[in-house]
């Protein structure tokens, strides 16, 4: 008995110091694809954007498979940011009071304004000061009442009567006193009908500031709308989500109308780019998904574009929501009628939510990212666990990495993935090792009997 229970202490001990040794360890070979990063500004914790193309090459879409190995091939830890964590900020959706804005046609100067208020604080009255009243005074544009929006403005979204059709281009412009401007760039609204279809873009997006008055002038005076409503989306921290895109796409078959993309893996997509090469382009177009083994296309997007003259320039609508639907096979159906797409197959682009990574930067250089391991399990801590202390201020702080474009990345050991040898052969020593002491075992067992 005493022999036995040795034989079974041995094996227990081998299998200690043997199993960890063939499935514990992180090697760098088992990851086919492997891309250098170089480091700017201070460590030890680095922040990486990770590109489009190294979601392409990871074998799952939430990156498990992902990992940070340093010049000695040793595992660094990691925290991963996934994106829109930070854009998921409360908003707020108001409807504020709008004011029209007339004076001469070819007025080279924006028109005054002033205001007048009841004890109520409702604006009442809305002046043009600087221009004569006269026969040929248009509607120039509009004068918005954001006074009762105290967080920085984000979004501005409109409706304006049904008989406008067309491009509406028009400038905006910030006041705190209704005297002094400042310019916060364009805007371009329209509304399209084409065959069955139309298309309503009626958001404009702000830069986030805010301000107390907007004042919207269009750029062909004659064409203003009438406003319908007027509403801002407002917000301490709210902001559209930032998008890592990929490269150019071509289609894995392209027929008359309808064009197919094969992805390399299940992607939750938020946009999707279509290329749009050649100019008075009119097209009315359906987008579906679905994933790789299943029979049923899932409608995605619906919308038109286009590609077309407005006012000695070009405007241009090409790109589609998605939503975030995670699909690995999409299909672009264009309705002819309008001329189709041209002679060419059009490429895409596909947008999702941008991700960072941050790691602690241990042992020598240099550093490389690796993924594309088919068995990865995650190994990302929290954020907070990786950076003590950590707050938005801190991580904007960190040192940056870059990575190498993923054409030139190294492939590898040039073995096949999950091919590594070193590990196979800890494994047949493991098993050898098994295959010995039950041997010795089954020996001390039949020596029982004759022994006594």
């Amino acid at each position: 008995m005493s022999g036995l229970i040795g034989v079974r202490g041995w094996l227990l001990a081998w299998l200690a110091l043997v199993a960890p040794l063939a499935l514990g360890q992180e090697n760098l070979g088992d990851y086919a694809v492997q891309v250098p990063l170089s480091l700017s500004g201070e460590g030890p914790w680095y922040r990486l954007e990770l590109p489009m193309a190294v979601h392409l090459a990871a074998r799952h879409a939430d990156l498990r498979d992902l990992r940070v190995f340093n010049g000695d091939g040793e595992a660094q830890a990691y925290a991963l940011i996934q994106g829109g964590a930070r854009e998921r900020e409360t908003q707020q959706d108001s409807a504020v009071k709008w004011f029209p804005l007339r004076g001469p046609l070819h007025a080279e100067q924006s028109p005054g304004v002033r205001v007048r208020r009841s004890s109520g604080g409702t604006l009442v009255e809305v002046l043009d000061d600087d221009a004569p009243h006269a026969a040929e005074e248009v509607l120039r544009g509009w004068l918005l009442d954001t006074s009762g929006i105290e967080a920085p403005l984000h979004q501005l979204i409109l409706d304006w009567s049904a008989e406008r059709e067309g491009f509406q281009r028009f400038s905006i412009e910030a006041s705190d006193d209704l005297q002094h401007w400042r310019a916060w760039g364009e805007g371009q609204i329209a509304r399209l009908s084409f065959a069955d279809e139309r298309i309503d873009q009626r958001e404009v997006r702000l830069p986030g500031q805010s301000a107390r008055y907007l004042r919207l002038l269009w750029s062909s005076p004659r064409q203003a709308p009438q406003l319908l409503s007027a509403r801002l989306l407002s917000g301490g921290g709210d902001r559209p989500a930032a998008l890592s895109w990929s490269a150019d796409l071509s289609p894995s078959s392209a027929k008359a109308g309808e064009y197919r993309w094969d992805l390399p893996l299940a992607l939750p997509l938020q946009r999707v780019r279509v290329e749009l090469a050649e100019a008075n382009t009119l097209a009315p177009v359906s987008v579906t998904g679905r994933r790789e083994g299943k029979v049923q296309w899932q409608p995605l997007a619906r919308g038109l574009l286009y590609r077309l003259p407005q006012d000695g320039q070009e405007v241009l609508q090409d790109e589609l929501e998605l939503h975030g639907v995670p699909v690995q096979q999409l299909r672009l159906r264009v309705d002819e009628r309008g001329g189709g797409l041209g002679s060419a197959a059009p490429s895409i682009r596909v947008g999702i939510r941008a991700t960072q990574l941050v790691f602690l930067a241990r042992g020598a250089p240099p550093y490389v990212l690796a993924t594309g391991k088919a068995t990865g399990s995650a190994a990302n801590l929290p954020l907070s666990t990786l950076i003590p202390g950590y707050d938005d201020q801190r991580l904007a702080a960190l040192g940056v990495a870059t990575a190498a474009p993923l054409l030139e990345a190294t492939a590898g050991t040039g073995q096949a993935p999950g091919r590594d040898w070193q590990r196979l052969g800890l494994w047949a020593v493991l098993l050898a090792g098994v295959g010995l002491l039950l041997l010795m075992a089954w020996s001390l067992l039949r020596a029982r009997p004759s022994a006594s």
